[in-house]
C-alpha cells in the first residue's frame, strides 16, 4: 500500500509526534517482500524509516514492534543497535510502523558479533524459566505460535517444527516415521540443556548490517526465548556473515563443541517456512534435511 506525506502527517499530528515538523517527502526504499518501506524526510532535516501495509498487516507490525522493544532491553548500544519503535498504528486502512532512520554501510562485523553474543548472554542471565513467547507471532508472513514450555526439545518440536510441517503436508511433504522423528529430535535437543536466551529469530544477512560508525545493527526480528544457537545456525543458512562476526561472538560466549550437530535441526524450521511461503528449491531442501535427520535417528 502506498503512503503519501498527507497520511503520515495526519498520523504524526494525531499522535502528537513532531507536531511542529512537516513531512517533506516519502521515498520508497528497498525492503522485504511483505511490506513497503519508506525513507521519511522531514522539513527540519530529520529522517525516519517507515514500514507500511494494509489493515490486515497490523498484527505483523505489532509483533515486530514487541520484538524490537524486547531486544532493546538487552542490546549494548555501543556495539549493537536495535531500532527503537516510535509508533505502530492502523490509520485510515494503512498499517504503519515508524522507526528512526539508520545509516547502514559495509564494514567490519566485529561489533555485530560481539554485540549479539552479549545480547544472548545477558538475556540468558535474566532468570527466564521457559522457552517460547507469550502470544502468537510471525516468521515473515508465516505463523510462529506462542506458548511457554520449560522443556527445550519439546518447545522447538511442538512450537516450531510441527506447525510448519502441518502446512508443508499441503504441498506434499511426507515423513513416514513422523512420530519417531519428533521423539528423537525432542530427546536429542533436551540433552543439550540450553538456557533460554532472547533471540532475533530470523537472523539472515538481510536482517542485519553495520552502521557507518561501525556499530552492528539487527532488525526485522521474529523474537522469542530460545536456545541462542538458533540465531547462529540461521546466519550460516544463507551466508553473508564474516569470520570477524563469528570470532568476536565466540570471544564473549563460545559455542558448545557439538553446536554444529544441531544446525540442521534449527535451520529445518526456516527451510520449512520458506518452502511454505515461496515453494521452489526450498521444498527439496526440506526433503533432504529430513532424510539426513532420519538417517541420524537410525544410527
Amino acid at each position: 500500500m502506498d503512503m503519501n506525506e498527507t497520511i503520515l502527517q495526519d498520523l504524526l499530528e494525531a499522535e502528537s509526534i513532531l507536531t511542529e515538523a512537516q513531512v517533506n517527502i516519502c521515498r520508497p526504499v528497498s525492503g522485504g517482500c511483505i511490506h513497503k518501506a519508506w525513507e521519511v524526510e522531514m522539513q527540519d532535516g530529520s529522517k525516519f524509516f517507515a514500514k507500511t501495509g494494509n489493515a490486515e498487516a497490523f498484527p505483523m507490525l505489532k509483533f515486530e514492534e514487541q520484538g524490537l522493544k524486547a531486544l532493546n532491553q538487552f542490546s549494548l548500544e555501543k556495539l549493537l543497535v536495535v531500532p527503537r519503535p516510535i509508533i505502530v498504528k492502523k490509520f485510515n486502512q494503512t498499517s504503519i510502523l515508524l522507526m528512526p532512520w539508520l545509516n547502514l554501510g559495509q564494514g567490519d562485523q566485529s561489533n555485530l558479533g560481539e554485540g549479539l553474543a552479549r545480547l544472548h548472554k545477558d538475556s540468558s542471565n535474566h532468570n527466564q524459566e521457559c522457552f517460547g513467547w507469550g502470544e502468537d507471532g510471525f516468521i515473515g508472513s508465516g505463523p510462529q505460535p506462542g506458548a511457554w514450555i520449560s522443556n527445550w526439545g519439546e518447545c522447538f518440536v511442538k512450537l516450531r517444527l510441527i506447525p510448519q510441517i502441518r502446512i508443508a503436508k499441503k504441498w506434499g511433504l511426507s515423513i513416514p516415521q513422523e512420530d519417531l522423528l519428533f521423539s528423537f529430535l525432542t530427546t536429542f535437543l533436551d540433552a543439550h540443556k540450553p538456557k533460554p536466551s532472547l533471540v532475533h529469530g530470523d537472523l539472515w544477512s538481510g536482517n542485519a548490517g553495520v552502521q557507518l560508525n561501525g556499530k552492528g545493527v539487527i532488525f526485522d526480528p521474529a523474537t522469542w526465548w530460545a536456545d541462542r544457537e538458533v540465531d547462529i545456525a540461521m546466519t550460516k543458512l544463507f551466508g553473508g556473515f564474516s569470520h570477524e562476526f563469528y570470532s568476536n561472538y565466540e570471544k564473549i560466549w563460545p559455542l558448545n563443541e557439538f553446536s554444529k550437530d544441531r544446525e540442521n535441526i534449527y535451520n529445518l524450521y526456516h527451510l520449512l517456512n520458506h518452502a511454505n511461503l515461496f515453494g521452489g528449491f526450498y521444498k527439496s531442501q526440506c526433503h533432504s534435511t529430513i532424510q539426513d535427520l532420519e538417517a541420524k535417528m537410525l544410527l
